[in-house]
């Protein structure tokens, strides 16, 4: 499986606004690409003063999904957060190889 993970810093000013449009719409049309299995957001504790920063990840079932994703939906769905919080944010991606799950 893959893990795709958005780390994203926001400006503290709109994090709430940013957070309500992720739950509510972004996140929601990422997963209706019908590429991933599942998400999650988190907040990411230790960050630099003066932002607020969140993990999203996303679950796919294979490389192929993933490339699927990049291929099809990833520029538009980036464009659209890119000018709604313009100069609001900074973001990194990263793609992750899940060799194994520990659950209880």
């Amino acid at each position: 499986m893959i893990m795709y993970n958005v780390t994203v810093s926001i400006d503290p000013a709109i994090y709430e606004e940013w957070l309500s449009w992720m739950k509510s719409k972004h996140i929601p049309d990422v997963m209706a690409t019908g590429c991933f299995m599942e998400s999650r957001i988190s907040r990411v504790h230790g960050e630099e003063e003066g932002g607020k920063t969140f993990a999203i990840s996303y679950v796919c079932q294979s490389q192929e999904d993933y490339d699927r994703y990049q291929k099809e939906h990833a520029a538009a769905l980036q464009k659209d957060h890119s000018e709604r919080y313009e100069g609001r944010f900074a973001a990194f991606r990263t793609m992750l190889t899940i060799l194994e799950e520990f659950k209880q």
